[in-house]
């Protein structure tokens, strides 16, 4: 197993994850240890990372009082961090070493996703993947987005480099925006709340296809 996580670009991308994901464990926990409110934020931002709602981490980052500088550094960290094991769970279920029902099937359903947008984004290549994980609409963003680049055989570097930069291009202008919304306008809270809406409503549809599947595999 050691040599083949070391010896595979998809492998080693895993163990960066493993990495980053053990770093941010041991922040969480020291910092709460440590009656730290920031570590406490930085968990609920993470869980709101997973749910697909960039938007809805960088807005909580700056409701609980968080600087921009490390608003930015935090949710790009998260974001970093999550492309590492979708992106490697990706490449390896297709590759056929992740045999695994269910990561088979999230995978699945990612590609379906990522097929819906690949041709558009194919004759643009580095510029169509930047672009895509900047703009700021539903089902776009750095998980998608290196899925697509995996799929249309771009190298490594220039998938992620590319993802990379659109990512970090979105956070700043999304954590700039929120700030300006909250300190001239005060209507941060409500534009938060709208974006959380709009984010759950399209998982709502493809989360109760997954469940009704387990439960149908569970029955056989």
């Amino acid at each position: 197993m050691k040599k083949f996580l070391l010896n595979t670009v998809e492998g080693r991308v895993l163990v960066a994850g493993f990495v980053l994901t053990a770093l941010f464990l041991i922040y969480v926990i020291v910092g709460t240890a440590q009656g730290s409110p920031g570590a406490k934020v930085a968990l609920v931002v993470f869980i709101t990372h997973c749910v697909g709602s960039r938007a809805g981490a960088i807005g909580l980052c700056i409701l609980n009082g968080v600087d921009p500088v490390t608003t930015i550094a935090l949710n790009f960290y998260l974001e970093c961090l999550i492309v590492c094991y979708t992106y490697a769970s990706f490449a390896l279920s297709t590759n056929g070493i992740f045999r695994a029902a269910w990561i088979k099937r999230a995978m699945r359903m990612l590609k379906e996703k990522a097929e819906d947008k690949k041709e558009k984004i194919a004759r643009w290549g580095w510029i169509g993947i930047f672009t895509f994980v900047m703009a700021p609409l539903p089902v776009t963003g750095p998980v998608v987005g290196t899925i697509i680049g995996y799929m249309l055989r771009m190298h490594l570097f220039s998938n992620f480099s590319a993802a990379g930069l659109g990512t970090l291009t979105a956070i700043v202008a999304w954590c700039y925006g929120f700030d300006v919304l909250e300190h001239r306008f005060a209507m941060l809270q409500y534009v938060f709340v709208a974006i959380c809406v709009l984010i759950i409503i399209p998982y709502l549809k493809p989360l109760k296809k997954f469940i009704d599947s387990l439960r149908h595999e569970r029955d056989e």
